[in-house]
């Protein structure tokens, strides 16, 4: 077969081509139909495929979540109950408006038993934070060592919450033997009914 006889083919007459050129112009047609139906109805398809698939994943990873939630609800329920119950203990330990003077005493007093001299007991003005109050008290206290750790063990043994901050320690006096504590107690009041 020559190659200007492949120019006199005539389309009409198709079935009378020789089998060589047949069998490659069927094969040129299927890859124009493959590639056709690939390029407009493929094409899209297979990037919605994969954007569904990145979906499932995502939606999958949520189920799980969601199930491991799902299946300890109950504990998570009792875990809740438990913590309002020491949420509302410790509640109990917040000083009420009325009691915070007396509290302040025992601050004061919990020194002098352990034979601490103050200095300075200065309590500064209430700081409302949320739901409490925060009543700081600066203090500077002399004594030794061993009176300042009776005194910090006894604030901790009070009934009420009391928390200690900022403590700087002076150096030793020779002469009286003693050192000097500078330290802010902060103790919390929880806002009641009576202070809205």
């Amino acid at each position: 077969m020559e190659l200007s006889s492949i120019t006199e083919l005539d389309f009409n007459e198709s079935g009378e081509w020789p089998l060589p050129i047949k069998l490659i112009t069927i094969l040129l047609l299927c890859a124009l139909v493959w590639g056709g139906g690939y390029y407009f109805l493929l094409k899209d398809k297979k990037a919605e495929l994969e954007t569904l698939e990145q979906k499932e994943v995502q939606l999958k990873t949520t189920f799980e979540a969601k199930q491991a939630k799902a299946v300890n609800l109950e504990a998570y329920k009792e875990q809740l109950a438990e913590m309002r119950v020491m949420f509302d203990s410790m509640l109990e330990q917040l000083p009420k408006k009325t009691e915070v003077p007396e509290l302040l005493v025992d601050i004061s007093r919990t020194g002098l038993i352990n034979g601490l001299d103050f200095e300075l007991f200065e309590p500064q003005g209430e700081r409302p934070v949320d739901f409490y109050a925060e009543l700081p008290i600066k203090m500077k206290v002399t004594g030794n060592y061993h009176q300042f750790a009776e005194f910090v063990s006894g604030i901790a043994a009070l009934p009420r919450i009391v928390t200690l901050h900022d403590m700087k320690i002076g150096p030793l006096n020779k002469k009286s033997g003693n050192m000097t504590m500078d330290i802010a107690a902060k103790t919390y009041r929880y806002f009641d009914d009576t202070d809205k």
